[in-house]
């Protein structure tokens, strides 16, 4: 009291024009305010340098207008919500010194001083949480330990007003760790019977007492096992613990582990993931870490040296949190640790407290943070800043799907499956083109004069003109030849489609009498499977032979996956991919097609099931489920496109999907129009929406693409992508081109770029050819740079 009133009389002789508190009770501190500024008080300890965040800030005076005065009217409408909006702060902030004074009354009932570290990491703690619920524009509540912990001193030493506060704990553990017996310890007496030999408690039950006053309700559980054999019974016990807690959920968990006992290689993992994935991650946000046995003896260090107790215990508790961090999926968590010992031969103090080996009174120190975690919960349901809804703080956090992926997925074009004799070339490709191309006047390739190929020594002693010429030829062969292989290709398929046509159209018992010898006699067609998208690669020109098997034994076809943007084909392997077509009833053609791709942080898996339905020329309906991972959820999607109309130079397709991603479903729709000018030029044009929960996003796209005349013969190809999203009403504009263009007959240049409207994107230039001294003069570039970058950091004259 002396302190206080000399630092009253010295903060009132620096600030003269003081301000009058509210109440009554408090009018020997009117001289701590200033009208200008606020000194802050005597900071407690364990607060830090932050402290004077609990003052409020001076607030500003109001400017008049310059153009004018405001008319009564605007004066009076602009008075009334003033004082509207001062009164609702004054009441939150009355509310929130409330609290404060409990959580005081709390640690004074405790035998803790308003200095304690956990104390005052609870005050600073309230006086952010005020700071930022006020930082909006409200006015910041003035808090003055001295005034809360004096009120909080004459309530306890008066005794007229009772103390509102209860708290439910929770407390669950593997078995034999000591649960029951530290229930035990927090009443002094025994609630429940333990057996060093056998299990103590089989059943859910809670029970109820007074600890300093203080009403405390603990659910004791029955105890767990951390091997993944016993996962089920984990489970039904969990359960069960869960249904115990649905009416009245507990305010804090206890998580009771051994110090002596440590676990070797993550043990306690599946345990752990179990607890997490029947309550959900929340569990673990209001979880304080418990280690029994806390007064044994640390074990000898690696190299035989003696290891203290304050090390023993850190390392011990450390490898409990990061364990919990990774079964929650949160690396930022920090639960607090908390240590126990229940023996009736543990040192006591001279109030008959058990004491550790470290000097600390673990009984008011559990209760504590115990009691600290409910007030910082109250406090953050009454400034409105709690993630969860008050009485769910252990339901499991659903997190909103995310529409804006899930609507680009929706968004993308999928061709329509086709039967084995309909897959002709390319299904966007032009008849007329086709059947020009084939009536073409340039000669064909068996027409052409023998040619004999030169080799390497041959060609060094021709000239230069004459080396041209021989490649031209080449490649013009080289070309004709492939024009050939296409065009018997089509051919082919036609033929089988005309020849699948005409056995529809025949009647039954209508076959040729050899039509069976004919059929089982037939050797089946070795069709290449289709090209992999390989990256560029220095080694070959056309490396994707090294991934087709032509002749397979069976249906199924197995490649590894690709990173098609890397740099080399060889290094960019990332998983396995599962394709195989099959026709049901002669008439629908389905796919099937599975991937699992794996990096050094997470796991993808991807799988794909569709169908197509005929019912017209060109038209169809198609049914696909795709099942996908999206973080650490998997997201299953029933997905239909219907093509509606169908002419050669333009298609028109709908679709609808159903996304079910933890436990929500959303839903989608979209519309889709591909316009094929050429066989060169097409565009793809498509928009949609998706919704879930009362949320909705919505998007389109735009795709062209421009290729060369011959594609795929010619190499030349560029494709301009825009896409646009609009999502909790931020718009998101993105646009990417890729190009692939050959630059001279040995080497191609690729360049992607993309750009979105935030400014950012990026460019990416790549060069491939066969030729050394290309790649030898290509590799001069960073080594000059180099050189000229040294040459300019050296000093003038020199």
């Amino acid at each position: 009291s002396a302190n206080h009133a000399a630092a009253s009389s010295e903060r009132s002789a620096n600030h003269a024009a003081a301000s009058s508190e509210r109440s009554a009770n408090h009018a020997a501190a009117s001289s701590e305010r200033s009208a200008n500024a606020v000194v802050p008080p005597a900071r407690p300890a364990g607060l830090g340098p932050a402290a004077p965040l609990l003052e409020p800030a001076p607030r500003a005076a109001h400017q008049p207008r310059a153009n004018g005065q405001l008319s009564q009217v605007q004066s009076n409408v602009t008075e009334e919500a003033t004082n509207g909006d001062v009164e609702e702060v004054d009441e939150v902030r009355e509310k929130l010194q409330m609290i404060r004074v409990k959580f005081l009354r709390l640690a004074h009932r405790l035998g803790q001083t308003p200095h304690n570290v956990v104390v005052a990491q609870v005050l600073y703690r309230l006086g952010l949480a005020e700071q930022l619920r006020s930082s909006s524009g409200g006015r910041v509540g003035a808090f003055s330990f001295d005034r809360a912990s004096a009120m909080a001193e004459q309530l306890e030493a008066t005794g007229q007003e009772p103390l509102d506060f209860s708290c439910t704990i929770m407390v669950l553990g593997k078995t034999g760790v000591g649960k029951s017996a530290t229930i035990n310890s927090i009443f002094d007496e025994i609630k429940f019977k333990t057996d060093a030999f056998q299990m103590g408690t089989r059943k859910v039950q809670d029970v109820v007492g007074t600890v300093q006053g203080i009403k405390v309700r603990v659910i004791d559980t029955p105890g767990l096992l951390s091997s993944c054999a016993d996962q089920r019974q984990n489970e039904r016990i969990l359960h069960s613990v869960k249904h115990f807690i649905k009416k009245s959920p507990p305010d804090i968990v206890l998580y009771l582990d051994r110090l002596d006992m440590p676990s070797r290689d993550f043990a306690d993992m599946p345990l752990l993931r179990t607890i997490t994935e029947i309550f959900g991650p929340s569990i673990w946000f209001n979880a304080i870490v418990v280690l029994t046995h806390a007064a044994s003896a640390p074990p000898e260090g690696p190299n035989g040296t003696a290891t203290t107790y304050d090390m023993f215990v850190t390392q011990r508790s450390h490898a409990v949190q990061q364990a919990i961090r990774q079964a929650a999926g949160d690396m930022r968590l920090m639960n607090p640790v908390s240590l126990v010992e229940n023996h009736s031969a543990c040192r006591t103090n001279r109030a008959g407290q058990r004491v550790l080996p470290n000097g600390q009174v673990w009984k008011p120190h559990l209760l504590l943070l115990s009691f600290a975690s409910k007030i910082l919960a109250e406090a953050n349901t009454l400034l409105k800043l709690q993630d969860t809804p008050p009485g769910r703080q252990f339901s499991g956090r659903s997190r909103a799907p995310p529409l804006p992926f899930l609507l680009s997925s929706l968004l993308q074009s999928r061709p329509q499956l086709q039967l084995p004799e309909e897959q002709i070339g390319d299904e966007d490709a032009l008849d007329d083109v086709d059947a020009s191309s084939e009536s073409d006047d340039e000669p064909e390739y068996d027409e052409l004069p023998p040619f004999k190929p030169l080799s390497r020594a041959q060609l060094a002693k021709l000239p230069k003109h004459q080396k041209k010429a021989y490649y031209d030829e080449l490649e013009y062969r080289e070309k004709l030849l492939m024009k050939k292989q296409l065009k018997d290709e089509r051919r082919r398929r036609r033929m089988m489609k005309k020849m699948a046509a005409a056995a529809k159209d025949m009647p039954e018992g209508n076959y040729p009498e050899n039509a069976g010898e004919e059929s089982s006699g037939a050797a089946p067609v070795n069709v290449p499977a289709p090209d992999l998208p390989v990256p560029a690669s220095f080694d070959s020109d056309n490396p994707t032979h090294r991934y087709r098997f032509l002749n397979a034994p069976n249906q199924w076809v197995v490649r590894p996956v690709l990173d098609s943007h890397g740099w080399d084909h060889d290094v960019g392997y990332e998983g396995i991919n599962v394709e195989r077509m099959f026709v049901v009833k002669n008439e629908i053609p389905m796919s099937f097609s599975g991937q699992v791709s794996k990096d050094k942080k997470e796991a993808n898996v991807q799988m794909e099931v569709a169908g197509t339905l005929k019912h017209g020329e060109g038209k169809g309906t198609t049914l696909g489920f795709d099942m996908q991972s999206v973080g650490k959820d998997m997201a299953y999607t029933l997905r239909s496109e219907t093509r509606f109309s169908n002419y050669r130079h333009n298609k028109a397709t709908a679709g609808l999907s159903f996304t079910m991603l933890g436990d929500a479903l959303s839903g989608g729709v979209k519309l889709e129009d591909k316009v094929i000018v050429s066989n060169q030029f097409k565009m793809v044009m498509s928009g949609g929406a998706m919704a879930s929960r009362g949320d909705v996003a919505y998007g389109g796209s735009l795709e062209a693409t421009l290729r060369d005349k011959d594609y795929p013969l010619g190499h030349f190809l560029t494709t301009l992508g825009l896409s646009i999203m609009d999502w909790h009403g931020e718009l998101a504009v993105g646009c990417n081109v890729q190009s692939q263009i050959p630059v001279g007959r040995f080497t191609n240049l690729f360049a992607r770029m993309n750009l979105n409207n935030r400014g950012s994107g990026q460019l990416s230039l790549r060069l491939n050819s066969s030729e050394q001294l290309q790649l030898a003069l290509i590799a001069f570039i960073p080594l000059l740079k180099k050189l000229m970058d040294g040459y300019k950091d050296l000093p003038f004259g020199q």
